[in-house]
């Protein structure tokens, strides 16, 4: 199945890629896709960012050290608003 690529900025490049390679169009448009696919496929996704910051933070406190969040605490924190 052949397509056409109507911008010509990304007609420009694919075809500097394949020139560069010395490889056919479809070939530079294929590896340069399977190479962001693969790029995109290894990037962890957002919940395990997350997940792995809370695990990083959590790692990092010491609650043996810390005071406890009392009310009277609690309140402090709003004594400036």
């Amino acid at each position: 199945m052949a397509f056409h690529i109507k911008n010509p900025e990304t007609d420009a490049l694919a075809r500097r890629v394949a020139a560069l390679k010395k490889i056919g169009l479809t070939e530079a448009v294929h590896t340069a896709l399977a190479h962001e696919l693969e790029r995109e496929q290894g990037r962890p996704s957002l919940v395990d960012l997350g997940v792995q910051f809370c695990r990083d933070l959590k790692a990092k406190g010491n609650p043996q050290s810390g005071k406890p969040a009392d009310k009277a605490f609690r309140d402090s924190l709003y004594e400036n608003f």
